[in-house]
């Protein structure tokens, strides 16, 4: 599969949907397509094109339920199963993880919610990340149904990591070819003073990958810019300064504000992503709220990671592909 805009404007045209893109380098909006339904082969193929295409792609007003949107996830590829998940997930569905911020973030290791936002986010960069990026396998995609928003906040952006990468001058895009970064959990956070029983978790769970700077993408050959303000920590074979400051500076490449679409989420919005090629922020405009918002989500399996010198990406601690 490629990027071809042709190929994928005749998937779509063969599908009977509509493809509105949202933004001049990622996100397009679906119409058309019934979730719930039986999907055809074609329409399997027209959505997974334009989800590659334009890496984000939302569809609105739909009525999935649990087992629908575990049905719809199995169409592009395998679900994972957490082994632990958050208190408000449904039972019988093990693919599907709900996050609830107000009930799930307040209250955990002695914090409220809005001492989680300061202390996960305490620099302008850090709240950006794919989806369990610390694996030595992220996930593919990830597909994120709305239950309950609020009337107004909640909005989640994403920003397109090829687009970024091809934004790179020439020089700075081979420097980047040959460099690999410590991807861990947790390095993100800023600890409390004393004891700190989150610090305590993490020291019993960690998990770090040394992931290449520049991914290749597995379907489209794309170059990806890897990089998130959650999980990486070191460039490996560079001082602590000279990593800071070029991390920094690929970060700031990664979110500038042209790679990136902003989506207003409804109930029944379904986002669908390729978590191998993106990075998103998380709303941190609705602690203040007296509003639940309540989303579903179910991740793809994914692969191992590959550089532009063919060399995979290596477990450091705490995973091993396809183990959760």
């Amino acid at each position: 599969m490629t990027t071809d805009s042709a190929m994928t404007d005749e998937a779509v045209r063969d599908a009977g949907m509509e493809v509105r893109p949202a933004a001049g380098h990622i996100g397009a909006e679906i119409s058309g397509v019934d979730l719930a339904a039986e999907l055809d082969d074609a329409v399997v193929a027209a959505i997974r094109a334009v989800v590659l295409r334009w890496k984000v792609v939302f569809f609105r007003g739909q009525r999935l339920d649990h087992a629908g949107h575990v049905a719809f996830a199995r169409r592009f590829g395998d679900p994972v199963v957490l082994p632990r998940r958050g208190k408000a997930s449904p039972a019988g569905f093990p693919e599907i993880e709900t996050t609830a911020d107000r009930l799930e973030l307040g209250g955990r290791f002695g914090m409220e919610h809005d001492e989680w936002l300061r202390r996960r986010r305490h620099t302008l960069l850090r709240g950006w990340h794919c989806d369990h990026g610390a694996r030595v396998d992220p996930p593919a995609a990830t597909i994120l149904r709305a239950e309950t928003v609020p009337p107004y906040g909640g909005d989640t952006t994403w920003s397109n990591l090829a687009a970024a990468y091809a934004g790179l001058s020439r020089p700075l895009r081979e420097f980047a070819d040959g460099l690999r970064a410590e991807h861990r959990l947790g390095v993100g956070y800023q600890s409390r003073p004393g004891d700190d029983a989150y610090v305590r978790h993490l020291l019993d769970r960690q998990v770090a990958t040394l992931h290449p700077l520049v991914r290749v993408h597995p379907e489209t050959g794309e170059r990806i810019l890897y990089v998130n303000g959650y999980y990486v920590e070191q460039i490996a074979g560079l001082s602590r300064p000279e990593s800071s400051a070029i991390l920094e500076m690929l970060l700031e490449q990664a979110v500038r504000p042209e790679y990136t679409v902003r989506f207003r989420w409804e109930p029944g919005s379904v986002a669908f992503w390729d978590n191998r090629a993106t990075i998103h922020l998380a709303p941190g405009d609705t602690a203040h709220l007296d509003h639940p918002r309540i989303m579903h989500r179910v991740m793809l399996a994914g692969d191992v990671p590959t550089g532009v010198d063919g060399r995979a990406s290596e477990p450091i601690t705490g995973t091993a592909p396809g183990r959760w």
